[in-house]
């Protein structure tokens, strides 16, 4: 277990996931819904979500050169920090219609079609690809991706009102951005190695 790929991959999406849509999805299905179910259909998304994202990362490792995957690692985490940074402002939607009867499918699958492809499930792929520790940056996004759900679902509204989620953003702008720059110099560094 790589505690370092562990601990990036939490820090990185807990902080792109603040604010963000899923997490306030996540809040208002807890408000039409029993908790446990709208948890448990949460989890089970980002798991489901986060082993696809891992594995499909770790394929890139095998069969892409290390040092293109770093630099389109590097770019789009450089893309995620300007797309964060710009929608810090932006206020996010809420679930419409559900059938109450079904909380915890519901709550699976508009979280699930939420974040396929979203910057966070980008982001997994471009961790996976980059480190090569699959299973520790599976373990730290998901476990980063249910803290934040919980957050939302048990205490968002109140942390929401004393943070601005556009400070939220930003400071996931500012930690993607971040994470390029260092992709991006150690693909300089390999390239200027070979």
């Amino acid at each position: 277990m790589d505690y370092a790929a562990l601990l990036s991959a939490f820090g990185l999406l807990f902080l792109a996931e603040m604010g963000d849509k899923t997490q306030l999805m996540a809040m208002t299905l807890a408000h039409r819904y029993k908790v446990l179910p709208v948890v448990l259909g949460t989890f089970a998304a980002f798991a489901l979500l986060n082993l696809l994202a891992v594995l499909v990362g770790e394929g890139l490792a095998r069969i892409v050169p290390r040092n293109a995957v770093l630099i389109a690692a590097g770019t789009l985490f450089l893309l995620f920090a300007w797309r964060s940074w710009r929608d810090g402002a932006e206020e996010a939607t809420e679930a419409t219609t559900i059938d109450h009867r079904r909380a915890w499918l519901t709550s699976f699958t508009l979280i699930f079609v939420a974040e396929l492809g979203d910057k966070t499930q980008l982001a997994l792929i471009a961790l996976a690809a980059q480190t090569g520790e699959l299973w520790s940056v599976y373990i730290g996004g998901t476990l980063a991706l249910w803290t934040v759900s919980l957050l939302g679902i048990l205490v968002g509204r109140t942390l929401l009102r004393r943070i601005e989620p556009r400070w939220v953003r930003r400071a996931a702008a500012l930690l993607f951005f971040v994470f390029g720059l260092l992709a991006l110099g150690q693909a300089s560094v390999g390239l200027l190695a070979d």
